[in-house]
């Protein structure tokens, strides 16, 4: 389904995002917590993709088995670096091919040992080249649907970790937009003041489309540690901190804290009439699902109701 139609009829989104694995158990893993998920009835289900398009054809391979054998939507990312306009054309092709109604489109980052990458050899420099390449594809007749493509872009409330300049970040952002993309997606944050002030910041700079929250709980220390070196830049409140320290060493308590604190963050955000949330899930259910019970929702339809 097209985006923009899964936005209509969701007024308030909920999404899930998994990564594909690299071994064979890490999919059966991965495969028990899509069906522990599944009966939530997301709007939509992301799939990652590696540095570089480490993972591109795990990442087709995972998009293809959602779409074939589940009732999800899913929504697979999309990188500018290390690809050729033609490479981009044949993954659009083949997504196209099965049905794929949407694609997160991101500039990406080069493979760990590729430091020294010379990124002027890519075919899109930025993610706005890529959407309107995209969107190009679509109008083209590529795509069954008539539209093309729906698109998704990232944003970031903590401010881009490669842009220091909040105005000119702005700019790139409303760029993205512009070259044709239908919705915003969020880096993860666990401050709401950042992403509510995000949000009016976009307002005023013309940016009309949905904006989803990212949300990923934390749960355990040595998530939280990770989650600081994915997202670079990524703030952690005193008042979380204090908690997690609260709840020492032991683990059961720390993702306790974790998921108290994130379903403050997203009664906090639907008060504010957020447009969706979108849960970084790590591949697995369980914090997703004690979220959706604190939030007392059986699935993301009964918003609608």
């Amino acid at each position: 389904m097209h985006i923009s139609d899964i936005l209509q009829r969701h007024p308030t989104t909920f999404s899930f995002e998994f990564f594909p694995p690299k071994t064979p158990e890490g999919f059966e893993a991965l495969y028990q917590t899509i069906s522990e998920l599944e009966p939530y009835k997301p709007s939509f289900v992301s799939v990652t993709y590696g540095a570089g398009g480490s993972t591109r054809e795990l990442t087709h391979d995972l998009v293809v088995r959602l779409k074939r054998e589940t009732t999800l939507d899913p929504i697979p990312h999309l990188t500018c670096v290390c690809h050729q306009s033609r490479e981009i054309d044949e993954i659009l092709e083949r997504y196209a091919s099965e049905g794929v109604g949407n694609v997160l489109a991101l500039r990406g980052d080069p493979p760990r040992g590729l430091t020294a990458y010379d990124r002027s050899k890519d075919a899109f420099q930025y993610a706005a080249d890529l959407v309107s390449h995209i969107r190009s594809f679509g109008r083209e007749g590529n795509h069954p649907d008539p539209r093309g493509f729906g698109i998704g872009v990232a944003g970031f409330p903590e401010g881009h970790p490669a842009e220091p300049n909040r105005l000119k970040e702005m700019d790139y952002l409303k760029a993205k937009v512009d070259a044709g993309a239908d919705y915003i997606v969020t880096q993860l944050f666990f401050s709401n003041h950042d992403f509510l002030d995000f949000r009016d910041r976009c307002r005023l700079a013309g940016i009309q489309v949905p904006i989803i929250a990212g949300i990923m709980p934390i749960t355990s220390m040595k998530g939280m540690d990770r989650m600081a070196d994915l997202a670079a830049g990524a703030r952690f409140p005193a008042k979380l901190l204090r908690a997690l320290d609260r709840a020492g060493d032991d683990p059961d308590h720390v993702e306790r804290v974790g998921i108290h604190y994130a379903t403050e963050q997203c009664l906090d955000l639907l008060e504010n009439g957020v447009q969706g949330i979108h849960f970084y899930t790590l591949n697995k259910s369980h914090a997703t699902r004690e979220i959706y019970a604190n939030l007392g929702l059986r699935d993301t339809d009964a918003l609608s109701r």
